[in-house]
């Protein structure tokens, strides 16, 4: 057995459980790394990540280096001897430090690896009308999420699933495979499987305002796939009648005949709001206007017309 001494690196709320299940089960995390505190909200306080909140909860050191490569934090990182290091949802690290560990570094990634390297495979993965995706831990190397499989597990893609409910899923079985990698680790018996390169890889990139703008030239399951794979954030958005909204909730409507033009308009400014598309119409159920908060069309409608 070997005996191990962590470090868990992570930020956002999808690496908690990966953490909580690693104390848990008694696993020794020496420190955890974490981005810095942020301003937040209208009187920008100063905001911890939901990691080094957990963190603190369980009493562990927490560093939070602005530069990863800064010799005073590389120092500070040797100082806690960890033979295993623990990425989820963190930043790219540089070689000088994935390759500290005797163990390696390991990381969890979001699909079933190697599709949907970067930044967004859940959104990606929904956009692109996908069936199934899953979790992944592998082992980190210089070029981003290519190094070898550790262990995977397939997540179905339900048709009401939107990108909250699919990040929910994967956040839990995620952890489970952390732990599952761990403990592997720790008995000296684990798989390492190179990635094939072979076949066609769908990417990730990182999302922008700019690539959530809703193209109704699409057809309508293409369009109701893009609003659900940006639900509920950070949000699928469209200009009707010149006033920005964000779409959260749609549903495809058969076409009727129509010489009606994509990005056209229906409504009766009561209780159905309907956009043609290539193929037919969609229907929007869950908006957010721009300045006012989430609500469904016939909300909006009591008090505005479009």
């Amino acid at each position: 057995m070997n005996e191990l001494r962590i470090i868990f690196m992570g930020t956002p709320e999808f690496a908690v459980p990966s953490l909580d299940i690693l104390v848990e089960n008694k696993f020794k995390v020496v420190a955890v790394i974490t981005a810095p505190d942020k301003p937040q909200g209208r009187g920008q306080k100063l905001t911890a990540s939901p990691v080094k909140t957990s963190a603190l909860k369980h009493n562990i050191p927490v560093l939070q280096p602005a530069n990863l490569k800064s010799p005073e934090f590389l120092e500070q990182l040797k100082s806690y001897q960890a033979n295993l290091q623990v990425v989820v949802a963190f930043r790219m690290l540089p070689e000088v430090i994935w390759s500290l560990p005797s163990f390696g570094t390991f990381n969890l990634h979001a699909s079933l690896l190697p599709q949907y390297r970067g930044a967004a495979p859940i959104n990606w993965a929904i956009i692109n009308g996908e069936k199934e995706t899953g979790a992944t831990t592998f082992f980190l190397k210089h070029e981003i999420d290519t190094g070898s499989i550790i262990y995977q597990e397939k997540e179905p893609i339900y048709a009401e699933d939107d990108a909250g409910k699919l990040y929910e899923r994967l956040m839990h079985k995620g952890a489970s495979l952390v732990l599952k990698t761990v403990k592997a680790i720790e008995s000296g018996s684990y798989p390492s499987q190179a990635q094939n390169e072979s076949v066609e890889i769908n990417h990730a990139p990182k999302i922008f305002k700019e690539t959530c703008a809703i193209n109704w030239n699409q057809r309508s399951e293409q369009v109701r796939n893009f609003v659900r794979g940006l639900s509920p954030y950070p949000g699928a958005w469209t200009t009707l009648n010149n006033k920005f909204f964000k779409i959260f909730q749609v549903s495809t409507v058969d076409s009727q005949q129509s010489t009606v033009k994509p990005g056209e308009i229906e409504t009766d400014n009561k209780t159905y709001l309907q956009v043609k598309t290539q193929n037919g119409w969609i229907s929007i159920h869950e908006f957010q206007p721009e300045g006012k908060k989430r609500m469904n069309v016939a909300e909006y409608f009591r008090g505005n017309k479009i």
